[in-house]
């Protein structure tokens, strides 16, 4: 199967008739089929073995070897006897970068900028998602779901749920400008977590905050998609440094 033979075949897909291994192999897919196109996994590189692919991305062995056999079918990895799965296609480079966060007022400016996009991508993928974009959001939110339920925060499941409304709002600026921007926004994440873990009811009412993004998206409610997006990136940057906001009019 071809790469757009598969893409035809997942967007024909629902939630609602795949069962949940199926979904997780699809995320697991995507997220190795992205590091290999953003170079994070050069040519002829080996890939991590089915083991330390199961515990990077938290699901079981049968589900990795699920989205391997995707990548394989792509075109994009090859198996070799006892040796495991290498990259077998050329990887261009990235071309944008941003310079690693220095300051608290870096991380502050990283907030405001994602105000400017991830928004208006939320509207846009209330408009123009499909049913194997939303089922991937819908993965990345249960993930959030299950981690809530014991306790704690998945800030890679955080991430991968905003980068793929991005992806949904079928415009690659949004996701590239996601994606370049990957380390900071982890950063703040990883922090927002821990925050959140010493608050009452602080992680319930954030995976509370995702799944109302998700619904509308789902619904197809721009406006709403639009407005919960900006009140949870406002919500999640206030939390995090408890309202006290820097003068970011100059670099000093």
């Amino acid at each position: 199967m071809n790469l757009a033979a598969g893409m035809k075949n997942a967007k024909q897909a629902t939630t609602a008739d795949r069962p949940k291994s199926m979904l997780l192999a699809d995320v697991v897919h995507d997220r190795i089929r992205r590091a290999i196109l953003n170079g994070e996994y050069g040519p002829e590189e080996r890939l991590p073995g089915e083991n330390v692919l199961a515990e990077q991305h938290q699901v079981s062995r049968p589900v990795v070897r699920a989205a391997l056999l995707r990548l394989r079918e792509e075109g994009l990895i090859t198996s070799r006897q006892g040796a495991g799965s290498f990259v077998s296609a050329p990887v261009t480079p990235r071309p944008i970068a941003f310079q690693p966060l220095e300051t608290i007022a870096d991380l502050q400016r990283c907030y405001e900028f994602r105000l400017t996009i991830e928004p208006e991508a939320a509207a846009l993928a209330a408009t123009r998602r499909g049913d194997a974009q939303l089922a991937e959001i819908g993965t990345c939110l249960q993930i959030m779901r299950e981690a809530t339920e014991r306790r704690s925060h998945r800030e890679d499941a955080d991430f991968d749920f905003h980068l793929a409304i991005t992806a949904a709002a079928n415009n690659q600026y949004f996701e590239t400008s996601m994606r370049a921007l990957r380390e900071h926004i982890a950063i703040g994440m990883k922090f927002h977590g821990l925050s959140l873990q010493t608050v009452r009811g602080g992680l319930d009412h954030v995976l509370d905050e995702h799944a109302a993004i998700f619904d509308a998206i789902r619904r197809g409610e721009a406006e709403t998609a639009r407005d919960c997006m900006r009140r949870h990136i406002t919500g999640s940057r206030d939390r995090l440094f408890e309202g006290r906001l820097l003068d970011l009019s100059s670099r000093g």
